[in-house]
Formats: C-alpha cells, structure tokens, sequence
C-alpha cells in the first residue's frame, strides 16, 4: 500500500509501466465532470471506474477486498474517505471464492489499520493489500484507476 497525492506525479509514474498514461488522461479529461462509470485508457489493462457511492460503510462493517489481476489506484476527488488495509496474509476467513471475471473476493474480518484521505490525495492498493474503502459518513466522489499487474 502505498499513500500519496496527485502532485507526486513524478515518483508516481515510476510505479507501474501505464501510470504515465493515467496521468496523461487526468490532464486531459475532468474526472470529476466525466459520467459515472467505466472509462477506458488502454483497453482492460488501464481504465478508471468513476464513482459516486451511494453505499456507505462504517470501520465496523466495511468488507475487505483483495483483488489478482490489477492494482487500485484510489483518487478522492471531493469529500473524505476512510480506507482500511489489511495484509492478505492476515486474512484468516473468506467469504466464497475468489471471483476470476470480477477479479474479487471478500472477507468479513475487520482491518486493523486505517487511513482517512481527502480531495487529491490517493492510495495504491496491490494484490497483496486487503483494503476495505468506501468508509465514511458523507458524499464521497472517486475514482479508482485498475492497471493490469504485469
């Protein structure tokens, strides 16, 4: 997991070989004014899922998640969000499998860390962090950016 904002750009980009272009296309787009939904960058190996949560979750219920084919890139674009992290070795319980087409799978632990990011800060969750977003108790809009492991 690593925690940054987006005036990083710089070391950021030295993270993962498609970062450049996300950051190409935040240039060139307002995200924030973008429809809600899938955006693709470079086909399904960089896109951005522009969100609006209408769902809410507490430190005390939000589900932990883990993903294998991508990395998250979570951008808070207004509001503040509160995300746990949880390395998935830590993860004792799951809840079902892992699902291959959405690339997901969820337990019902509780994480023991967390962070609270606010508009133009970010986080890089990788396969290994169990994370746990969308905790907060207002408005929240988002987006994560899903680069293909390589």
């Amino acid at each position: 997991m690593i925690l940054s904002n987006l005036k990083n750009r710089v070391e950021l980009e030295k993270l993962h070989p498609l970062m450049p272009r996300l950051f190409e296309f935040l240039e060139q787009n307002d995200v924030m004014n973008l429809p809600l939904g899938i955006h693709e960058i470079v086909g399904r190996d960089l896109f951005i899922n522009n969100q609006a949560p209408e769902v809410l979750y507490t430190v005390e219920n939000a589900p932990i998640e883990v993903h294998r084919k991508y990395i998250d890139v979570q951008v808070i674009l207004s509001g503040k969000e509160t995300m746990g992290w949880k390395p998935i070795e830590e993860v004792a319980v799951w809840r079902g499998e892992y699902d291959e087409e959405k690339d997901v799978r969820f337990s019902d632990e509780r994480c023991e860390h967390f962070v609270t990011l606010k508009a133009g800060e970010l986080v890089v969750f990788y396969p290994e962090d169990g994370h746990a977003p969308m905790i907060g108790d207002a408005p929240i809009r988002k987006f994560i950016a899903k680069l293909k492991v390589q």
